[in-house]
């Protein structure tokens, strides 16, 4: 025995099943309601039995109030992957279950899931809440262009979006009920590519009673979800705002020429860049590809600390941006990366998605991945690089200096002369080096 003191818990929806040792108790498994009052009384019975030690499958969302109701007892709680901890086939009952748990984790079987502290979970939360807002806000703006193409309104084919400055004046004078559409396209801002005539004839559509009226809604549930966003913006820097932080910055860091890139449309309204700087005790936006957005997510999702993590293919493995092996009989059967939806390793991939046109060593890693393996490849081999440099980046907390892939690009350089020598001998040709 590993952990003699150790329980499972099997978590349902309603209720949940708790079973310890035999020799702790001559009712090793008991059921206990859902309820907050229930869960106190299931932790104050864990304690009179002495346990120390709980593990838990993950089960949607139902876990999370167990879970922080037993930390706050003193247990030592594991969250465990229900995929780990399959039972026998055709031996599965609640009962069943939550003992098959607490034997694995008497016997020291279970590996806890990682979970950061609660201060970093509490920021999580906010900022997958307004993850969902931004994806609703969108969903609202095809609503609107739906609208207006059921009424024959091309404007969101000539102006790339309709939210912005010229999109807005144009549905707002729709709404207050204007039709001529020379009048609308003077609202056009100076930036605009496409010229008057071409928006005039954009907006003459077939004005419909019923469409106008579902535009009117879907646009105000479309600014109702970007004062939301505001709200949310605002309680996440509040929370920002409480964390100690790991280097002192008088001053927001001046953008770099790499990092002069157009903010999006659904960034936060306060200075992220500045906040994760300090809080990270280096600038992750550095790196070509990272966006103020990506640092943010490794932030809420790891938080500073990444002692947790042994080296950094420990962390690379966790994120499922590494082959994942399956070897029998001296054969790798598989070497595909394991599936899963963690959302920092789907940042690191947007990340190295963007780096196809990048004129940077990354970028050139990128497009040499692409030609030799494909862009699905391409695309985690590049967040995998990613997510190392940014584990040494934040666990030595130095700048990122890219002047260290040049040994690397040097070495890809001489394969690359050697390659095309050789592929021109054959031909019967010689190489000339030119001087540049």
């Amino acid at each position: 025995m590993i952990h003699p003191a150790a329980a499972g818990i099997d978590i349902g929806s309603s209720e949940i099943y708790v079973a310890v040792s035999d020799d702790r108790s001559d009712n090793p498994v008991r059921r206990f309601d859902t309820f907050t009052e229930d869960l106190h009384e299931a932790a104050q019975w864990l304690k009179e039995c002495g346990i120390e030690s709980i593990a838990m499958e993950s089960t949607g969302v139902y876990w999370i109030p167990v879970f922080q109701i037993l930390e706050c007892y003193g247990f030592d709680v594991i969250l465990v992957n229900a995929r780990h901890v399959k039972n026998v086939p055709g031996r599965k009952t609640d009962v069943q279950d939550c003992q098959w748990l607490q034997y694995l984790h008497a016997v020291g079987l279970l590996n806890g899931s990682f979970r950061p502290d609660q201060d970093i979970c509490a920021v999580r939360s906010l900022l997958r809440h307004r993850d969902n807002l931004v994806k609703s806000a969108s969903s609202e703006v095809q609503r609107m262009q739906k609208s207006l193409t059921q009424m024959n309104l091309q404007i969101h084919n000539v102006i790339s979006d309709i939210t912005g400055v010229t999109g807005t004046k144009i549905i707002d004078s729709i709404l207050a009920g204007e039709r001529d559409p020379y009048k609308l396209a003077e609202l056009r801002d100076p930036r605009i590519k496409a010229d008057k005539e071409t928006i005039a004839k954009s907006l003459t559509g077939d004005y419909r009673r019923e469409h106008l009226f579902t535009l009117k809604q879907t646009v105000a549930s479309y600014r109702h979800h970007l004062e939301l966003i505001k709200g949310c913006d605002a309680e996440i820097e509040s929370y920002l705002k409480e964390f100690e932080p790991r280097v002192e910055i008088d001053e927001p860091s001046s953008p770099s020429k790499k990092s002069k890139r157009k903010s999006k449309g659904n960034a936060p309204d306060f200075d992220l860049k500045t906040y994760m700087h300090r809080l990270l005790g280096t600038d992750l936006t550095e790196i070509d590809g990272v966006s103020d957005l990506t640092t943010h997510v490794f932030f809420t999702e790891v938080g500073p600390d990444l002692s947790k993590f042994k080296t950094v293919s420990h962390f690379c493995s966790w994120l499922g941006l590494c082959p994942n092996n399956k070897v029998s009989g001296g054969k790798i059967l598989s070497s595909h990366t394991r599936p899963g939806s963690n959302r920092l390793a789907q940042a690191l991939r947007l990340s190295a998605n963007s780096l196809w046109n990048s004129k940077s060593s990354l970028g050139d890693y990128f497009r040499r991945m692409r030609a030799r393996h494909g862009s699905p490849k391409a695309i985690t081999a590049t967040a995998h690089k990613l997510a190392r440099i940014i584990y040494h980046l934040v666990k030595e907390q130095k700048a990122f200096d890219e002047t260290v892939f040049a040994e690397q690009e040097q070495a890809h350089e001489a394969r690359l002369r050697k390659r095309l020598a050789k592929q021109a001998n054959s031909l019967g040709l010689q190489l000339i080096p030119v001087e540049a």
